[in-house]
Parts: structure tokens; C-alpha cells; sequence
């Protein structure tokens, strides 16, 4: 399937958010999926996971999650000094301005005439940011990709932006994967998670575990890939975002 990619600036009350947007070619109208990067933003590893997404038939729509300061327009490296500053700016970013700019990602994707339905998932910090867009009740479903902090509330510069507590306010579908060997996401980590979900009355969340999936076993660079993992994930996400 061919696909048509655009950079946006979709406006937001404080800033303008550079965002992806790829689709499949043509004239029809698909399935609209936010999808939240890493803590790197838009590297070409995160952009390659959105192609391969809209090649299943969604309007992907990748935003940066750093639209203010130093790193807006910036994909950082993966190496030490990139990581140091994708975590400078989660702890630079308030949740508020996480939402905030959440509804207006969601509010382009919803006014856009080729967009029909709407979804979210992301991966690491993308994972938690997406957890938080299934708040919005636009969003039929989401799909998280080993969601950092959201056991106990992490999230940028808040220390507890209690997300789990509020998984009674998803009302569409949840799938969230894990790697069995993810440091970030331990045994017990994933624990306070699912029982979070099940107390919400959340028990028909599709969990997958993969064993010795490591952190960010989905990112086709570095050492920590794993490519059979990937495709296993990557299938059942599709799957489950149509509905089957």
C-alpha cells in the first residue's frame, strides 16, 4: 500500500505541535490513530512504526510531545545525550500541558473529512500518554506499548498524575502490552497495573505479555529489538484496533 506522509502544526492554546501525518493514498476516509513516540520523538524509527500502522489501513498521526522550549522540531539521538534530554523534557512537560495538547490533536484528527473513527496507542511514555487520551470519549480504542510510570503515576513533571486512578473514566477498548524482562515495567509494576484496571471494573483488558521482550522491544534500533516480538504485537494492535 502506498502511503502519503505531511508534517502539520496543529495549533494548540500555547504552542503549535509539529505532527506527522501518514495515510494510505487515495480518497477514502480511515481510521484516525494518535500515536505517541518514545521520549526521542519523531526519529525515523518511530516514523517507520507509523508507516507500517497506516499501512494497515489508519491516518496515523504522530505528534511531537515536546511542542514547547529547546525541543520542539528536535529528534533526538539514540545515545546517552539524547535520552538525557528526552528526559529533561518529560520533566520539563506538566501533565496539564500533556492533555492540553492531547485535545488538540484529537480535536484536528476529529474536524479532518477523511478521519472516521478515532484511536490512540504509543509506546513508553507514549504508552502512559495514550492510557490518558482513552479518557477522552471520542477515543473507541487504545492500544499501550509498555507504558512507563503508570503504576504509580509518573508522568513528566507531575509525580503522580494519578492516570490509574482514573481508569474507570476509559470507556473504549484497552489493550496494553508488556515485555517480560522490561526493567522499566517489572513483575510487580505490571501487578499494580492490572489490578488497578480490574478494580476500575476494567477486567476485559486485553493484556499481552511477551516473554523476554525487553524495554522498547519494538524499536527497530539498538540491542534491545526484537523483531518476532515486534511483528506479534504489531499484528494483534492491528487486530485489535479493527475490532476483529
Amino acid at each position: 500500500m502506498k502511503l502519503s506522509e505531511e508534517i502539520v502544526m496543529v495549533p494548540a492554546p500555547d504552542c503549535e505541535i509539529r505532527t506527522a501525518v501518514i495515510r494510505p493514498v487515495g480518497d477514502g476516509a480511515w481510521p484516525g490513530l494518535l500515536l505517541y513516540t518514545d521520549i526521542f520523538q519523531l526519529t525515523e524509527s518511530s516514523l517507520r512504526s507509523a508507516r507500517r500502522l497506516a499501512a494497515e489501513g489508519f491516518t496515523v498521526v504522530v505528534p511531537e510531545i515536546y511542542p514547547r522550549g529547546p525541543l520542539a522540531g528536535v529528534a533526538l539521538d539514540f545515545d546517552d545525550a539524547g535520552k538525557q534530554l528526552g528526559m529533561e523534557g518529560a520533566k520539563s512537560t506538566t501533565v496539564a500541558q500533556f492533555d492540553s495538547d492531547r485535545v488538540a490533536v484529537l480535536d484536528h484528527m476529529a474536524a479532518h473529512p477523511q478521519v472516521t473513527e478515532l484511536f490512540a496507542a504509543g509506546f513508553c511514555i507514549g504508552g502512559h500518554l495514550a492510557f490518558r487520551a482513552a479518557f477522552d470519549p471520542r477515543v473507541a480504542a487504545t492500544v499501550c506499548f509498555y507504558p512507563t510510570g503508570l503504576q504509580n503515576g509518573a508522568l513528566g513533571a507531575d509525580d503522580d498524575a494519578g492516570s490509574l486512578a482514573r481508569a474507570a473514566d476509559i470507556h473504549g477498548r484497552l489493550m496494553i502490552v508488556f515485555g517480560s524482562q522490561d526493567p522499566h515495567v517489572p513483575a510487580d509494576a505490571r501487578l499494580q497495573v492490572v489490578a488497578g484496571l480490574y478494580a476500575a471494573g476494567l477486567d476485559d483488558t486485553e493484556l499481552h505479555l511477551y516473554q523476554g521482550g525487553e524495554h522498547a522491544f519494538m524499536r527497530d534500533i539498538g540491542v534491545r529489538h526484537d523483531p518476532t516480538l515486534s511483528d506479534l504485537a504489531y499484528a494483534s494492535a492491528t487486530s485489535f484496533l479493527r475490532g476483529r
